[in-house]
This record gives C-alpha cells, structure tokens and sequence, in this order.
C-alpha cells in the first residue's frame, strides 16, 4: 500500500524597490521583485497518526499548518519535514514562502483548491508586497500597484519573464539579519514621509526604463534604473538601518562589483542581502572572483542564482514510488 506524499518548491525572492512607501498616491507601499531560481524552500508532507514537524523553522510551520487546518476543517494528523529553508530575515521572502509552502503541501494532501493570495493573508504575510504570494503562483519580475485598503492584497499589475542569460550574484551575510517583526513595524512608523517627487521619479523608472530594458534583454537601461531605485529608497530607510546597506561587509562587496562592472546593485528589502545582475554566467563568475581576490568575501555567502520564470514546484508522489525511483 502507497502513502500518499506531497512535495513543495518554493522559489526565494528580491523585493528590487517600493513605489509609494508613503502612499501619497492613494495607494501604499507598490514594489518590484524578481523570483530566484535558488535558495528555495522545500518540504514534504503527508498524512501520519500524529503531529511531527521537523527542519527548519519547524515551530513557525507548525504554527502555519495547524492553522490552515482549522480553515479547512481537517481532522487529520500529518507529518511535516522542512529539507532546505531560505535563509530567514535576509530580504528573501523566507516567510512568505514557508507560509505558502506549508499551505499548498497540505491543499493539494487533503483535495483543496489553491488560493495563495488568501493563504497568505490568512497567514499573516504579504501586510505591504503582493509579489512573494504572486511568485508562489508565478515567476518572473513582476510589479504590484500596492494597497489601497488593508483588506485586499495589492494587484500585480506588470509581469515579465527575466532573460535566461542573465544571472542575480547574491551577498549574503549568514551572522547578520535585517529588521523583521515588530522591529520592522516600529522602523515604518518612525521613518518620515517619502517624498512625493521620488515616487513619481521611481515610478517613471520602472514605467520608462525597467521594464523596457528587460523587455529587450537591455542589462545596462535595466541596471541603470534598479540602482537608482536603489538608491532613493535605501537612503529613505537608511536612518533605521544604519546607511542605504544594513551591512557594511555587504555594501563594499557590492561596491566592487559595481567597479568591476556588475549591474543594478542594491539591497533585497531590509537586508542584509545584497545583489547585483550580470549579462551571462561566465561574467558573473569573472565578477565574483575578481570580488573576492580583493579579500571582502570574508564572513560573505556571494552566490550565483538565476532568475525563475515559473512558480513553486508542488507535487503529489508516493513512498512507495519514491522508493522505487531510488
């Protein structure tokens, strides 16, 4: 007899900007982001005679799976097991994945319907960005308009595949982490208002540049309008973390790889992650090395990822199939 198992692939995530954080427009908050193909969270889950979670960040799933449990009125016992996790509190999207994650195993295990963007408001994410439950369904860079009300997850309102070519060079710093949950709130409510020249700046950006630079594989027009993103936000959070970089470490790799000719760098939400585009993966291996021989890897993670142009991988197997295919 076969057991039923389900695994899940949950892609990690830049958030590469807010439009609005101030919400003069009417509308609060707005981002870009793009899906990664790696780091990813991954889980399995299936039906067992008692409660068992493990991995990590196995309390919080936990928490996630008994509570969708109770929306969906099972009455069933499962066994949970994390296998891989993106990094938490590191601008990623750790949370919402995790969140989602557990949400759509334990969906498609039990015979329900998908409903991400619900999933992620009954689950506590997505309170300012609409893209970690958009790329969930969905890759690729897309934009959301932002919210209007606190009751509606802000539309993706532009969605475009990323270039296959093009590679994201990621700057972790694993002993450092970004402002996150109450620090975060607190951090929002003491930031001055945004002002209303730079939304309409950032705006034109993403409208004017971004977006056509991606339609056209053009890295440099694209580049060119990340970093200056990059910069007008970053120096809007600077006071509550400490500069546009939460890391220093992080800000001067960053900054090499900008001498050496990487594009659009910045900073991944609160951080501490870094990021910077290269046209091929050959240049963002030259990019890197040539980072690192400058000595500023030290207590760095700079990984090579690519862009992900599809949503989470979510399917159902068997042990007994499992087994087999060993």
């Amino acid at each position: 007899m076969t057991e039923d198992v389900v695994n899940v692939s949950a892609p990690a995530r830049l958030h590469l900007g807010f439009l609005d954080p101030g919400g003069r427009s009417g509308r609060r908050f707005g981002g870009i982001g793009l899906a990664l193909d790696a780091p990813s969270t991954c889980l399995s889950i299936r039906r067992a005679g008692h409660d068992r979670v493990e991995g990590a960040d196995a309390e919080r799933a936990a928490e996630h799976l008994a509570a969708m449990r109770r929306h969906l009125g099972v009455d069933q016992a499962h066994e949970l097991t994390i296998e891989e996790a993106i990094p938490a509190h590191a601008g990623l999207g750790s949370g919402t994945q995790l969140a989602l994650a557990v949400a759509a195993g334990l969906r498609t295990l039990e015979g329900f319907p998908t409903d991400y963007a619900g999933d992620a408001a009954r689950l506590g994410r997505g309170n300012r960005s609409g893209l970690g439950a958009s790329f969930f369904g969905q890759g690729g860079l897309a934009v959301d308009g932002g919210k209007r009300t606190q009751d509606r997850p802000p539309p993706i309102i532009s969605r475009f595949p990323f270039p296959t070519d093009w590679r994201v060079i990621l700057v972790l710093e694993p002993a450092n982490v970004g402002l996150h949950g109450p620090d975060e709130i607190a951090a929002f409510d003491a930031l001055p208002p945004f002002p209303e020249s730079e939304t309409a700046e950032i705006c034109r950006l993403v409208l004017m540049q971004t977006l056509p630079g991606l339609a056209e594989a053009d890295i440099a027009a694209f580049g060119d309008s990340i970093a200056t993103i990059q910069e007008m936000v970053g120096g809007h959070f600077a006071p509550a973390q400490g500069g546009v970089f939460a890391s220093p470490r992080v800000a001067r790799a960053c900054s090499l790889l900008a001498e050496g000719g990487a594009h659009g760098i910045g900073q991944s939400s609160w951080g501490p992650t870094g990021f910077a585009f290269a046209a091929s993966a050959q240049e963002a291996e030259r990019l890197v090395d040539a980072t690192r021989a400058q000595g500023t890897a030290q207590d760095l993670d700079i990984r090579i990822v690519a862009g992900r142009n599809r949503g989470a991988g979510v399917e159902r197997a068997s042990r007994r199939q499992l087994a087999g295919a060993g």
